[in-house]
């Protein structure tokens, strides 16, 4: 373990350098389409506003300046504005990279969470809808979003991704029909607007926030029918998808058992996993004795 320990290194140096742009240079000129963006729009709105927030990623170039590894639109906004040298953190490999390509895009409770903090800290919703370059009105529908969620669907929903739309359906509901519909919605995986509004549609007025009339109830029942053929139509289609696979999939399955339980038989092998890879080993095992036990099963039905 310590000799292991000994031989990381960590991929950047700890200070944060303030260094001249002029000194840094991009691997790539900047595409005059992604300048007329609306990422890019709102990447300059940001930094007019809030200044850099995320530093420039470079790597020195023996003498040459520093070569740009990450943070293109970064430097492209800085310099419109006329900024003159930007923080960076220095790497200590020249390995290009983009954090774009494993973004972990924040769920809409998140943001109203972190929105909501920002104001707390005192930057007033003009000045946020000037940093992310929205109108102020959707500043505020996000800070309003969790207005008549329940804490338990709060929680819930905390890191789930999800349309923003979500959340005034649920709002129709009283915090019992709330936790009902996220509830499904996480069993089945799918957390879309359609089947909120089908689940709004099919709720009886008792789980409902407000009293609704009987015409609005006969147009709710002709929704959810509407809604529930659509969902019948997706499943099916679904089913379908799977059949076709299924066969090829229980091969596959089959072999790739075979394998495993050849690999475990070699002592050797099983030594060096227990040592190196005792975890991965453990699950693999568990999962070739289900799978048997299940086609035993099967086969003596």
């Amino acid at each position: 373990m310590d000799k292991s320990r000994k031989q990381l290194r960590s991929a950047f140096q700890r200070e944060i350098l303030t260094l001249p742009l002029s000194s840094i240079l991009p691997q790539k000129n900047t595409d005059p389409k992604v300048l007329r963006s609306t990422v890019f729009k709102q990447i300059l709105a940001s930094v007019r506003e809030v200044g850099l927030i995320e530093s420039l990623v470079v790597y020195p170039q023996d003498g040459k300046g520093f070569l740009l590894l990450d943070g293109h639109l970064r430097l492209e906004a800085l310099r419109m504005l006329g900024v003159s040298e930007a923080a960076c953190i220095l790497s200590t490999d020249d390995e290009s990279y983009t954090y774009n390509k494993r973004v972990n895009h924040i769920p809409p409770v998140a943001q109203h969470l972190m929105l909501l903090e920002a104001m707390k800290s005192g930057l007033t919703e003009d000045r946020i809808a000037a940093a992310l370059n929205i109108d102020v009105a959707t500043v505020k529908n996000r800070a309003q979003m969790l207005d008549g969620i329940c804490p338990e669907v709060v929680e819930m929903l905390r890191n789930q991704k999800l349309s923003v739309e979500v959340f005034p359906i649920l709002r129709k509901m009283k915090p019992i029909g709330q936790i009902a519909t996220v509830e499904l919605m996480m069993l089945r995986n799918d957390y879309s607007v359609s089947f909120a509004k089908t689940r709004l549609a099919i709720s009886p007025p008792s789980l409902l926030s407000k009293v609704v009339s009987t015409r609005q109830l006969k147009a709710n029942a002709d929704a959810a029918d509407a809604l529930l053929a659509e969902d019948t139509e997706s499943l099916i289609q679904n089913l379908r998808a799977v059949e076709e696979t299924y066969g090829m999939d229980v091969l596959t399955l089959t072999v790739a058992c075979a394998y495993f339980e050849r690999l475990f038989a070699e002592p050797t092998i099983v030594r060096y996993l227990s040592q190196h890879h005792q975890g991965p080993m453990e699950t693999l095992r568990s999962i070739v004795t289900d799978i048997r036990a299940r086609t035993a099963s099967e086969s003596a039905a």
